[in-house]
């Protein structure tokens, strides 16, 4: 009955808390929340200057006395304060989008957390949503809640496997009944990709980029797998110089640098599967895995992911929304819910 009265008055969201992005949907309404996972603030006083796109506009582009925190690091929180902060920015805004009858935000929450955080992150990150606002919290595993929002038939006697390739974390698990049956997660995904690119700048040309600058060129022209041969500047400064300069990289540079960390995903990949039994194993070959997150937009990533396992792989409908709409589906079906959470329950 009280549950009841509390969603009349306030809205029930699903939250992908992402090291790169935030993402929130409102229960009946879609995803509301796209934004970046960073705060701007004041060196000294710790101010809050600006929060998600605006702080994002920000990097980079700071004075001394400001700069920037992203308050998630590989899929955990690094910086409470400001991550309570960050959720209470966005739980409050996702509020005020109402007319007549303004909501309480007071929501009920499901959140995706990667598979290998410990308790007490698990704890960090309840605590945080709590402090934030929310009146229930639960937590259930990124794989899980990607699965469910990529529509695969997760409770039946049948094997599907899933791999979420977020900025922080690559999540891999391999589901059936309900459960996993093996799972890995991985603490390289997006952001080590751009860290990739970075250093091989400074390797190949001598020249300092920042991860903003990585990131456009990653994705103007970074691909997994030969194919069309794309171009992109890399704008920096000259170390030997200290001066302003730019060359023009080409796919196939972009992708050799990429390598390292693209070959230990597949790797993370193919140990999962050899945890995996063979009869569940034989399903993968005829549905193919599937694949979702920002680092599913790679072009070429699923053929060398096939090309390397000998499976088919398939992309997610809408691969950046698959955990948020998990989590979405999650908080509408309480069955479901008992099934797959991991940790919570615990409301203020």
């Amino acid at each position: 009955m009280l549950d009841r009265l509390w969603r009349t008055v306030t809205h029930d969201v699903g939250i992908d808390l992402g090291t790169a992005n935030t993402l929130i949907l409102v229960i009946g309404k879609g995803v509301i929340i796209r934004e970046p996972s960073v705060v701007a603030l004041h060196k000294k006083t710790k101010q809050i200057i600006a929060i998600g796109s605006e702080a994002k506009k920000m990097v980079g582009k700071m004075p001394a006395n400001l700069t920037y925190v992203r308050p998630l690091r590989d899929g955990v929180i690094s910086d409470f304060d400001v991550a309570m902060s960050m959720l209470r920015y966005f739980i409050r805004k996702v509020h005020q989008r109402e007319g007549l009858m303004p909501k309480i935000p007071k929501p009920r929450v499901v959140i995706g957390i990667p598979s290998g955080v410990t308790a007490v992150e698990k704890r960090a990150v309840q605590d945080a949503a709590l402090s934030a606002g929310a009146r229930e919290v639960y937590l259930v595993e990124e794989a899980m809640a990607a699965a469910v929002g990529a529509g695969l038939p997760i409770g039946e006697a049948a094997g599907s496997m899933i791999v979420d390739i977020g900025g922080g974390t690559t999540e891999i698990a391999t589901i059936s009944l309900g459960g996993m049956v093996a799972n890995r997660s991985l603490r390289i995904a997006g952001d080590e990709m751009d860290q990739d690119i970075i250093n091989y700048a400074r390797t190949r040309y001598n020249l300092l980029i920042g991860e903003r600058t990585a990131e456009e060129v990653k994705i103007a022209a970074g691909s997994a797998y030969p194919g069309e041969k794309k171009q992109a500047k890399l704008r920096g400064r000259d170390l030997a110089t200290g001066l302003p300069r730019e060359v023009t990289i080409g796919s196939d540079e972009i992708r050799e640098a990429m390598a390292g960390t693209l070959n230990e995903i597949i790797a993370g990949i193919k140990d999962t599967l050899e945890e995996t039994p063979p009869e569940i194993v034989s399903d993968f070959v005829e549905r193919g895995i599937v694949i979702t997150g920002g680092g599913a937009l790679l072009p070429g990533l699923p053929e060398k992911i096939a090309a390397e396992l000998k499976m088919p792989v398939v992309v997610a409908e809408d691969p950046l929304t698959t955990v948020v709409r998990g989590t979405g589906r999650v908080l509408e079906d309480e069955e479901l819910l008992r099934k797959v959470k991991t940790f919570g329950g615990l409301s203020q």
